[in-house]
């Protein structure tokens, strides 16, 4: 019971005893003994009073605030890693974000690793204070046994997770991209007052995290929600998985991207060319250009947008959530998205299922990510600041 003491402070400080015990589902005299030794232990500590609600004001309880433990969280995408160190208050000390490194190139693991020496070594964090090192990737991966098996096990990033730990001699913990925004939104995000909802991460791919009953659902081999691979697509475009009709390739930012390309090479005029130039990210480029009010980004963007809602129909269907959050990168063009993903769910639903589900783009956006993905290593070794 501790350590989940530990971990419900972290994801909402300034508590009373009362409203621990309720989450916890555990007694209040129970709850009070456990606070009171980790008060004794300097691990929490008393922050204020609570609110009156009629009676006498509740003593609130947090983390500690002069704990100096950190967390180094690695958040990688296809084209992308950065890295982040951050403290039990989930505040970021530093970040390196958009660190180029593609991860079909042969020497995509070597860079990681030594990404994340660069950042240790510029960053100096006692390593003796570092809670874990959390590492989040797309792919099949696998975090109970910390293999990514998207790739062969000749790969060296196949078990990076375990090559990161030998380097670092940090205690380490992976999970899949997706499940990591799915998290971030439950613990932090529109998902937090929904029993089952669904978390979109829209980035180069279309990736998806599934919350049933305030947990993550990874199905029989841990790889739930692939939900980029549904068979929608009727271009026939070869999928980066090897296969053809695959979602991703018509509804993702890869696909916006593409196509906003094949225009400019038809002709027509687009500042993101000029952008693209400009930002080491495309899509922050693309991104940028909507915002700016680029036509051709913004009806790339709808086409993509209009696709995703044909997929999200399906989802609707299938497993009738009570919420539809669109998270990731792409939450940022959330706007010019939501009217035609609306548009595709009104025409492809069942009116009686899907009127129950709403759909929301979340705050969180590109932090997602990286909040999941230290939450990854809150959830696995909280436990350390005690011993």
């Amino acid at each position: 019971m501790v350590v989940d003491i530990l971990r419900n402070l972290y994801y909402k400080p300034m508590q009373p005893i009362a409203e621990i015990a309720s989450a916890l589902s555990r007694s209040i005299p129970s709850v009070t003994k456990q606070v009171s030794e980790l008060i004794t232990k300097n691990i929490v500590m008393e922050k204020g009073y609570a609110a009156s609600t009629g009676g006498r004001k509740a003593i609130q309880y947090m983390l500690n605030e002069d704990l100096d433990y950190t967390i180094i969280s690695v958040s990688i995408d296809q084209f992308y890693t950065s890295i982040a160190l951050s403290d039990l208050k989930g505040e970021v000390f530093s970040a390196e974000n958009n660190i180029p490194i593609d991860l079909t190139e042969t020497n995509a693991s070597a860079r990681i690793l030594d990404a994340i020496d660069s950042f240790i070594t510029a960053n100096q964090p006692d390593l003796i204070r570092v809670i874990g090192i959390g590492i989040s990737m797309p792919g099949f991966v696998n975090s109970e046994t910390g293999l990514n098996e998207s790739y062969s096990d000749e790969s060296p990033l196949y078990n990076i997770k375990e090559q990161v730990e030998l380097k670092f001699t940090i205690p380490t913990v992976i999970d899949n991209d997706s499940r990591c925004v799915a998290w971030a939104e439950k613990k932090f995000g529109d998902a937090r007052e929904s029993d089952h909802s669904l978390v979109i991460n829209l980035n180069w791919g279309v990736g998806l995290g599934i919350l049933i009953n305030d947990d993550i659902f990874k199905g029989t081999s841990g790889f739930a929600g692939e939900f980029s691979h549904i068979p929608l697509s009727e271009t026939l475009t070869l999928c980066s998985c090897g296969k053809r009709g695959c979602l991703e390739v018509e509804a993702s930012i890869s696909a916006a991207i593409r196509n906003i390309q094949t225009d400019i090479q038809r002709g027509e005029y687009s500042i993101y060319e000029k952008l693209e130039k400009e930002h080491v990210n495309q899509v922050e480029a693309l991104i940028k250009a909507a915002q700016i009010g680029d036509q051709v980004a913004i009806n790339n963007i709808g086409k993509i947008g209009y696709l995703l809602g044909k997929g999200i129909s399906t989802l609707i269907h299938i497993l009738n959530p009570h919420k539809i959050i669109i998270s990731g990168r792409g939450a940022e063009i959330g706007h010019i998205l939501t009217p035609h993903v609306q548009v595709a769910i009104n025409e492809y639903s069942i009116p009686k299922i899907a009127k129950k589900t709403t759909l929301s783009i979340s705050n969180l956006h590109k932090n997602a990510q990286q909040m999941g993905t230290t939450a990854l290593v809150i959830e696995k070794f909280i436990e350390r600041i005690i011993n």
